[in-house]
């Protein structure tokens, strides 16, 4: 599996596992289709959101080992 970083674009990650979605979405990224938030980075997104990045990238690194 690839490494999750900061730098991953949430296009990425979502093509890698859609179990992330839900994670996604709770942190209030609901427009997970729009073509900018494809080209963001995990990072990115999480402070657009107001989310500790690293805090983020374990929660969904929790996600895909389950």
């Amino acid at each position: 599996m690839q490494e999750i970083t900061r730098d991953t674009m949430i296009g990425e990650l979502l093509s890698l596992d859609k179990d992330v979605t839900p994670i996604l979405l709770s942190i209030g990224m609901h427009c997970l289709g729009c073509p900018s938030s494809q080209m963001e980075t995990i990072e990115q997104a999480a402070q657009v959101h107001g989310i500790d990045p690293d805090a983020l990238i374990q929660k969904i690194k929790d996600c895909l080992n389950e």
